[in-house]
């Protein structure tokens, strides 16, 4: 090989080199491309009985990456389930879509987390600590605030008044 030859070959490997190592890095901020989820407005209405509780939230990614809720933990039930309801019928899932950039709203009336068999009843004031798994994301530990049993969460409103 040449000199010429061989700076050619070096420069060739170093762009390869280069563009490997800027595709690995260039995920639209994303850290390894797993999906950054947070949660909000995470309420429990406090139940009427120890046979099961509702629980209320908002699960925003500010990603890329879509994910999925697969699973939910508490030391209140060991009976935690996915529910959807339609056509006004509510039932168990195996995961919910957490879209990408976008939000997974469990509220009244839709889809939501159900305790089943609560190991104590809360009263309103209390805190019933969650932790949400996704199929992606690292599981995540939330804070539901019990509230009385008429409470339901605002829908936030744009500046026009519409309803997100």
């Amino acid at each position: 090989m040449n000199a010429r030859t061989t700076r050619t070959l070096a420069a060739a490997l170093s762009l390869t080199a280069a563009f490997a190592i800027s595709g690995c890095s260039s995920d639209g901020g994303d850290s390894g491309g797993k999906p950054k989820l947070s949660v909000s407005g995470a309420f429990m209405p406090q139940p009427v009985n120890d046979k099961m509780a509702g629980a209320f939230m908002v699960i925003k990614n500010d990603s890329k990456t879509a994910d999925k809720l697969t699973g939910v933990t508490s030391t209140l039930s060991d009976d935690l389930q996915i529910h959807e309801t339609k056509d006004q019928k509510m039932q168990q899932v195996q995961s919910m879509d957490v879209p990408a950039n976008g939000e997974l709203r469990l509220e009244r009336g839709g889809s939501h987390v159900m305790f089943m068999g609560l190991k104590s009843t809360p009263k309103v004031g209390d805190k019933v600590t969650v932790e949400l798994r996704f199929e992606k994301a690292a599981p995540v530990k939330v804070e539901l605030d019990v509230k009385e049993r008429t409470y339901n969460a605002q829908t936030p409103t744009s500046t026009d008044g519409t309803a997100h």
